[in-house]
């Protein structure tokens, strides 16, 4: 099933978006930036930036972002920008193989949110159900890496 999202986007084929470190020119202007040189990886003290393609993307199954900015002064050419502009856009999304969603009892996302952006929404008869807040998320992806059915994604 297409979401809401990938209608809008035009992505009808479900690709999953290239994370980008935060403060990341947008599409082509990062490319022609980058140099993948690679000083970004190790400058990250989560180690959720890695390359992949040559080019450095966020893995948030090894961590959360923590907004830092240590990448950004690792990048020499430019490519990572702090501008005044927020890190990125990109928020949490639960998809539907959450186990709350199958009556069992899980709270890890919620719990591992610092900015209190995931919510359980009580059920009759049935678990409570994760609901992400937009205005809260900041995108940092500290939910991912601990749910266990992987079923959060941040677009």
């Amino acid at each position: 099933m297409i979401s809401r999202r990938q209608f809008l986007r035009g992505d009808l084929a479900g690709r999953k978006p290239t994370l980008r470190p935060p403060w990341a020119l947008e599409g082509d202007a990062f490319l022609a930036a980058c140099t993948r040189c690679g000083d970004c990886v190790p400058a990250c003290p989560t180690n959720i930036v890695v390359l992949a393609g040559g080019y450095p993307t966020v893995d948030f199954s090894r961590g959360e972002c923590t907004f830092c900015g240590a990448c950004v002064d690792a990048c020499k050419p430019g490519a990572l920008h702090k501008a005044d502009a927020p890190p990125w856009r990109i928020k949490a999304e639960i998809g539907s193989n959450c186990v709350a969603f199958k009556d069992a009892v899980c709270r890890s996302c919620g719990d591992a949110c610092a900015p209190a952006a995931i919510r359980f929404r009580p059920r009759v008869g049935g678990a409570a159900v994760p609901e992400v807040d937009a205005g809260r998320c900041t995108g940092c992806g500290a939910c991912v890496a601990p749910c266990p059915a992987s079923a959060i994604a941040l677009a």
